[in-house]
C-alpha cells in the first residue's frame, strides 16, 4: 500500500466531476487500499479518489469513533444517494483536502446509497448520523463541492485565502 499526497484547496481538480468507473479491476482495489491507508494516516474519517487526484468515482470511509472497536473501512464505487430524510443533522465538519478548518454544515440526517464494491457487486445501505454526513460529505467531492461551498460567501472566502496561504508556506518549506 501507497500513502498518496493529499490535494490542498483551493486546486482546480477538486472542483471537477469524477468520472464513473467502469470495471472494478484490481488497479481500482490498489487505489481503494491506498486510500484507506492515506485516511486512516491523515488521520480522517472519510477520503474521495479526487482529493488524491484521481477523478474517478471512489470514496473510502470509516466514522466509527468508538476507540475499542476495530476498524471498519468502506470502499464505495459510483456510489449515489438514492433516499434522503427531511429530517436534518448539524455538525462540524472538517476536511483532509482543507485542513484545521472546521464549520457547522446542515444535511439530511439519514441517506440511503448505492454502491459496487471492490468485488463489483451492488450494495444498499442506510446511514445516519455521522455516517450519513460522512457519506454525504465524500460524494460531494465526487461532484466538486467541498463542505465550504454550504457557508456564506464570507467564511468561505475567509477559509480560502487561509488555505492560499497555507498553501505557500508549505512550498516554501515552512
Amino acid at each position: 500500500m501507497t500513502l498518496r499526497p493529499i490535494l490542498i484547496h483551493p486546486d482546480p481538480r477538486l472542483k471537477k466531476v469524477a468520472d464513473p468507473i467502469a470495471e472494478v479491476s484490481a488497479d481500482i482495489r490498489k487505489q481503494a487500499d491506498d486510500m484507506i491507508e492515506t485516511m486512516y494516516d491523515a488521520p480522517g474519517i472519510g477520503l474521495a479518489a479526487p482529493q488524491v487526484g484521481i477523478l474517478n468515482r471512489l470514496i473510502v470511509m470509516d466514522a466509527q469513533r468508538d476507540p475499542e472497536a476495530k476498524p471498519n473501512p468502506m470502499v464505495l464505487i459510483n456510489p449515489e444517494v438514492i433516499w434522503e430524510s427531511e429530517e436534518k443533522n448539524v455538525y462540524e465538519e472538517g476536511c483532509l483536502s482543507i485542513p484545521d478548518q472546521f464549520a457547522e454544515v446542515e444535511r439530511p440526517k439519514m441517506v440511503r446509497v448505492r454502491w459496487l464494491d471492490v468485488d463489483g457487486k451492488t450494495v444498499e445501505e442506510e446511514f445516519d448520523e455521522l455516517w450519513a454526513t460522512c457519506v454525504q460529505h465524500e460524494i460531494d467531492h465526487l461532484n466538486g463541492t467541498l463542505f465550504i461551498d454550504y457557508l456564506k460567501p464570507l467564511k468561505r472566502q475567509m477559509i480560502t485565502r487561509k488555505m492560499q496561504k497555507l498553501k505557500r508556506e508549505m512550498a516554501r518549506g515552512k
